[in-house]
């Protein structure tokens, strides 16, 4: 079961406001920046706001937080022109701001990793089409900002029909006590994209995700680009265009080439045109499960070692005619690498798993409680992470 999660007084804000006032002043103005991440309006305001401190008041009054008035916020502007300047952009959340941010409105606020034009800004605005899309520069980040009521839901790439799985949200996905709610599966179309007048057989070099890289390799192998990795797709369009690169090219989706300004020079560079990304959708309370469309169950579990016993657990799903649609094994850490155990005859055991596992069944149904009761009788740890509706739809 998740940790009981406290709220706080003030309603979490999605605007990211920091100030650095003088402490000796009595009343100052200061420059405020708030980052509004829309994901229709990519906009970026700089607020005049009035801090007042009264240093006249105890100790107890001094400790509380400065009132913070703000003198506008432009929320009705019409700014749908795309510029160049980084300073213009939203910036992704990072963990350090987190005590400094504040969130204001009604709308469901999602959080995703990456810049503007990211595949997961696309997934998350499949999801929630009128969501406020808020960037997060790490997966942490993002299961972070839904711990904290920053955000209402992160929608985070899971696995790829062509890369294969995302490790770093699995294994997050046991670190931290959130619920898989939903999933999102998304059509990836890579483009090859590189500064205005610059033409193709110029080009040199090209940045973009890993996992991207690998989905073109035959495309950027054939045109004798060399590669390299950067942490998502659309931060590569982002660094070609503001440091007006002249040999360097990105890999990102043609929303990225139109917010950073960049001419796209070729579309499709896939692979496999069944290219396809499955996101899942993160909330701090699970969905009550039902039985009225297909669900999926995710769980993880650990087991004893022994001959057979892994063939034992997936079993139990087997004998009730429930399908497995994914399983996926992460070592399991904060075990002593190398400790003997007496159960391995004094050899040092190096290698413990988890096991990650969806199977084609709601909790409501009477078969998957069954089978999952089964398997606790020789699982040496399990836990549900969450039974969703099955995505059927595609773009």
């Amino acid at each position: 079961m998740a940790a009981s999660i406290v709220r706080s007084p003030t309603n979490p804000l999605s605007r990211h406001v920091t100030s650095k006032p003088s402490p000796s002043e009595h009343r100052s103005k200061a420059s405020v920046t708030i980052h509004v991440p829309y994901p229709k309006r990519r906009r970026y305001f700089p607020v005049l706001a009035s801090l007042q401190g009264d240093h006249d008041n105890n100790d107890n009054n001094d400790r509380n937080a400065q009132a913070l008035q703000l003198q506008r916020i432009l929320d009705d502007s019409q700014y749908d022109v795309v510029s160049k300047d980084p300073n213009m952009l939203p910036r992704p959340l990072s963990s350090s701001q987190f005590s400094d941010t504040i969130s204001h409105g009604s709308r469901l606020r999602v959080a995703y990793q990456g810049v503007g034009g990211a595949y997961s800004e696309s997934a998350a605005e499949k999801a929630y089409p009128n969501c406020e899309a808020v960037p997060c520069e790490q997966f942490d980040t993002a299961f972070e900002a839904v711990e904290r009521w920053l955000v209402d839901r992160a929608v985070l790439p899971i696995e790829n029909s062509l890369g294969g799985s995302i490790h770093r949200n699995y294994d997050l996905l046991l670190r931290h006590s959130l619920h898989i709610v939903g999933e999102v599966k998304f059509a990836v179309r890579h483009c090859l994209m590189a500064n205005h007048g610059v033409k193709i057989e110029e080009l040199k070099r090209v940045l973009s995700h890993p996992q991207a890289l690998a989905q073109c390799e035959h495309t950027l192998t054939r045109l004798g680009l060399v590669r390299e990795a950067v942490d998502d797709t659309a931060g590569a369009a982002k660094h070609v265009a503001f440091h007006k690169l002249e040999d360097t090219g990105a890999v990102a989706s043609s929303t990225a080439a139109m917010i950073y300004g960049l001419n796209i020079l070729a579309q499709d560079i896939q692979d496999d045109c069944d290219n396809v990304t499955r996101f899942l959708i993160l909330a701090r309370e699970p969905i009550i499960p039902g039985i009225d469309r297909p669900f999926k169950t995710s769980i993880v579990f650990s087991l004893e070692e022994g001959p057979g016993v892994l063939f034992k657990a997936l079993a139990v799903f087997a004998l009730r005619q429930i399908n497995l649609t994914k399983i996926e094994s992460r070592p399991l850490r904060k075990q002593l690498l190398g400790a003997s155990d007496d159960k391995n005859n004094g050899v040092p055991k190096y290698f413990d798993y988890l096991f990650y596992v969806d199977f084609e069944a709601s909790m409501a149904d009477q078969n998957a409680q069954n089978a999952l009761r089964h398997l606790k009788e020789f699982a040496t740890f399990l836990r549900v992470l969450g039974s969703y509706p099955v995505d059927t739809s595609m773009i």
